[in-house]
């Protein structure tokens, strides 16, 4: 699933590609909000932010346009005559040529126009991006002082960090050495300002890895670096202190940690 390493990724090459383009056609091809079509039609794209997983199209005038690619979905742009693929959901005609094309195999992602109002309440509704100065120790101790959740159900929470996901999240837990169910407020200050130190660490690697690399969810190739220490290797040797990794279920999601390295 694309997180926030991913999302920024998709986010930079749209940044390259797509302010001043003036949307000549668009066709959305899973049910939307009636009129979104005819509401897109020649309006000029100003800008490309991110707001945690969120890919936010500013348009000129009011609107902007939210994308969420949820499970398996990708945004790019491919020039108009190179055709389409059978997973593409959306698709927008832009001017010299070129289609924005929204991808998604399992039809699960979200495209929407939001209000200036909406979008407020959108990024109201999310906690800090934790690459920003305001996701600080301070913060963090704050908010798992609050929280008797388990510390990695903690972690993926949106309304408290934007954008972290279930393998960052798994991934910082092993650097930081904190057991997943460990109740995120019955952590000491020390082991916190860990933590804080490895989600940044986590995802500033991430970030370079994805940008370097990412071209869909779960197609990678050779440039593809980040260092992967637990996601995914239930059964294989810690790269730390080589036993088992092993995989629980939380909260309906796999969670892979070091029964040595974490407690």
């Amino acid at each position: 699933m694309p997180e926030l390493p991913e999302v920024e990724a998709v986010c930079r090459k749209l940044r390259r590609d797509l302010p001043g383009a003036r949307i000549r056609r668009a066709r959305l091809l899973r049910a939307a909000e009636p009129g979104l079509e005819k509401r897109l039609r020649n309006r000029r794209i100003e800008g490309v932010e991110r707001r945690g997983k969120n890919v936010l199209i500013r348009l000129e005038g009011a609107g902007t346009l939210r994308v969420h690619l949820k499970m398996t979905g990708n945004l790019y742009v491919r020039p108009d005559g190179a055709g389409l693929p059978p997973t593409a959901r959306a698709w927008f005609a832009l001017d010299g040529g070129r289609r924005l094309v929204f991808d998604d195999p399992r039809a699960l992602g979200r495209i929407e126009l939001l209000s200036e109002p909406e979008l407020e309440r959108l990024c109201a509704s999310l906690g800090p991006e934790p690459l920003s100065s305001a996701f600080s120790p301070e913060y963090l101790k704050e908010a798992a002082r609050r929280s008797r959740q388990p510390v990695k159900l903690f972690l993926l929470d949106q309304g408290k960090i934007a954008g972290l996901g279930n393998i960052y999240a798994a991934e910082a837990l092993h650097r930081a050495g904190i057991h997943p169910r460990r109740p995120a407020n019955r952590l000491a200050n020390q082991r916190l300002e860990r933590l804080h130190g490895a989600i940044v660490a986590v995802l500033d690697l991430a970030v370079q890895s994805a940008c370097n690399a990412y071209r869909g969810p779960g197609r990678y190739d050779s440039a593809e670096t980040f260092p992967v220490a637990v996601y995914g290797r239930e059964g294989l040797p810690c790269p730390a202190c080589r036993r088992p990794i092993r995989r629980i279920v939380q909260a309906g999601r796999s969670t892979y940690y070091c029964p040595g390295c974490q407690r």
